[in-house]
């Protein structure tokens, strides 16, 4: 690469002394008045034409050092690299977007799904726990009517026993203002003699 550039800046340098050297011997030949400054003239001019050379080798030598074409192709590429990067960039930002907003969309309705079964078991332990109570009041009330029954029945047994006992005192009075000494005495021989038989 180096040679051909080198190969061409040297073509050109060729080139332009050529037609510099051509246009001075046409002048020689056309007229001699300034054929004492046309030496000078052709040294100033060949000097003129190797700065232009050189500068144009340095110039040439410079861009290509300076490797412009390939300055632009990696500046190109690497525009072209920055951008395919934001668009893979933007693209897995929207995948990832699209992923949570899935997953959120997910959550939602798992919470969702969580809160009515939350709710429905609070509402079966709510009628669990009311029909737990309504057992233990029935159980309470049957304990109590067993409780007042059984009081009832042994407040009637104690008003039986109060009422016999009671009785008995009023006949024994009765018995006793009634019967004389020998009807007590009577009652106990019959008594006595119903008790010997017996045995």
């Amino acid at each position: 690469m180096h040679k051909k550039s080198f190969v061409t800046t040297l073509s050109v340098c060729v080139m332009i002394l050529g037609l510099a050297a051509l246009g001075f011997a046409q002048e020689a030949a056309e007229g001699g008045a300034h054929h004492a400054n046309s030496g000078a003239q052709m040294k100033d001019f060949m000097w003129r034409t190797i700065d232009f050379a050189l500068l144009v080798a340095i110039a040439v030598w410079a861009l290509k050092k300076a490797d412009v074409k390939g300055s632009l192709a990696a500046r190109r590429s690497g525009i072209e690299k920055t951008l395919q990067e934001a668009v893979a960039a933007k693209e897995a930002a929207e995948k990832k977007f699209a992923e949570y907003s899935q997953r959120l969309d997910q959550a939602n309705k798992e919470i969702e799904v969580i809160s009515a079964n939350m709710k429905r078991e609070g509402e079966l332990e709510k009628e669990r726990i009311i029909a737990e109570a309504n057992d233990a009041a029935a159980r309470i009330k049957a304990q109590a009517e067993a409780s007042a029954a059984q009081e009832v029945l042994k407040a009637k047994a104690e008003l039986r026993a109060e009422a016999a006992k009671l009785a008995v005192e009023l006949a024994e009075q009765k018995i006793v203002k009634n019967i004389a000494k020998g009807d007590q005495d009577k009652l106990v021989g019959e008594y006595i003699s119903k008790v010997v038989t017996l045995h």
